[in-house]
C-alpha cells in the first residue's frame, strides 16, 4: 500500500534537508534528535538541551531555523516521526551502517531499507505546489537544460530521454562548458534544471546562475531545501535520501532524484495526453523492427 501523502515533512528528513545550514550548536541539536527521536519526544528543553551538550537558548534557535512554533512543537513532531516508522528492521538495519563481515541477506536488507525510505521519504518531503508549477513550465518551455554531476548527470539524462519521447525540446549537458553555453542562449521561454544532492556542486550551482541571469525559470532538484542551488533556483524540490555505507550521495540518492524526475515526467505527459499519445506511438514504432521475436 503506498504511503499517503502528509501536510509536513518528517521531522528526521526535515532536520536532514537543513542540516548543512544549521550552526555547530544547532547541529549538536539536530544530530541528538536522529540519534535518538524517541527521546526526543519526552524530553523536556532542559533535559535536549544537556544531552546535545547545548544551552536552552540554542534548541529554541533551532526550532526556529526548522520553522516550528517552539520546543512542545518540536517534541509533537518528534512523537509523529517515531510513529511513522512504523513496523520494520532492528535498529542497525534501519541505521543504515553495513558493518565489516556483514552476510549477503543483512546488505539485502539494509540497501532495500534504505532505497525504499529514500522513495517513501522523497514522496512525503515534496512540494505538491511547487512539483505542479514545475510541470506547467517544463510543459510551456520552448527548450529545457537539464545538467547535474556524475551521478545526478545520469539523472540528468533520464529526464531528457522520457522528456525527448514526448516530443519536448530537451538537452542534458556532458560538462559545466557545454552547460554554460547552452544557458548563455537561453531566454525567459525556456526552463534549467539543476540536480546535486548536497545542492553545493560549484559546477551546478554555477548553470542554474546563468539560467537565472538569462530569466529562464529555474528548477533545482537537490536533498537540502536551503543550500546554494536551491537559492538560485524558482523553484526547488526536494529530495530525501537516506545514505548508506559505501553509498553516500551515488546510489540512494540517484533512486530520490529518478523518482522526481518521474512525476515530473508523467505529470507533463498527463497534461499533454494527446500530444503524448501520439509521440510515444510515433517514437515506439521507430524501433519496433529493432526488437527480437
Amino acid at each position: 500500500m503506498p504511503a499517503s501523502r502528509t501536510d509536513t515533512p518528517n521531522l528526521l528528513v526535515l532536520i536532514k534537508s537543513v542540516l548543512p545550514s544549521l550552526s555547530k550548536a544547532e547541529t549538536k541539536v539536530a544530530q541528538e534528535i536522529i540519534r535518538e527521536p524517541e527521546a526526543a519526544s519526552t524530553r523536556t528543553i532542559t533535559e535536549l538541551a544537556r544531552a546535545a551538550g547545548t544551552s536552552e537558548a540554542t534548541v529554541v534557535r533551532f526550532c526556529r531555523s526548522l520553522g516550528l512554533a517552539g520546543h512542545r512543537e518540536l517534541r509533537m513532531r518528534a512523537a509523529q516521526a517515531v510513529i511513522g516508522t512504523g513496523e520494520g528492521p532492528d535498529r542497525e538495519i534501519a541505521g543504515g551502517d553495513i558493518p565489516t563481515g556483514a552476510d549477503m541477506s543483512r546488505i539485502i536488507a539494509t540497501v532495500s531499507y534504505a532505497d525504499v525510505g529514500a522513495i517513501t521519504d522523497t514522496a512525503n518531503a515534496l512540494d505538491t505546489a511547487a512539483c505542479e508549477a514545475a510541470v506547467a513550465a517544463l510543459a510551456a518551455a520552448g527548450r529545457i537544460d537539464v545538467f547535474g554531476v556524475e551521478a545526478s548527470g545520469i539523472v540528468a539524462a533520464d529526464l531528457v530521454k522520457k522528456l525527448h519521447r514526448i516530443g519536448c525540446t530537451a538537452f542534458s549537458w556532458p560538462d559545466v562548458h557545454s552547460a554554460l553555453v547552452a544557458t548563455a542562449l537561453a531566454s525567459p521561454r525556456d526552463v534549467a534544471v539543476a540536480i546535486s544532492h548536497s545542492g553545493a556542486t560549484t559546477e551546478t550551482v554555477e548553470f542554474l546562475e546563468s539560467a537565472r541571469d538569462r530569466e529562464a525559470m529555474t528548477i533545482a532538484i537537490t536533498n537540502h531545501a536551503r543550500s546554494p542551488l536551491a537559492k538560485a533556483a524558482d523553484l526547488v524540490l526536494t529530495t530525501a535520501a537516506r545514505e548508506t555505507t559505501f553509498r553516500s550521495g551515488a546510489t540512494v540518492s540517484r533512486i530520490a532524484q529518478l523518482m522526481v524526475v518521474d512525476c515530473l515526467f508523467v505529470g507533463v505527459a498527463a497534461k499533454q495526453r494527446k500530444r503524448t499519445a501520439k509521440a510515444l506511438a510515433a517514437t515506439a514504432a521507430a524501433v519496433s523492427d529493432r526488437q527480437r521475436a
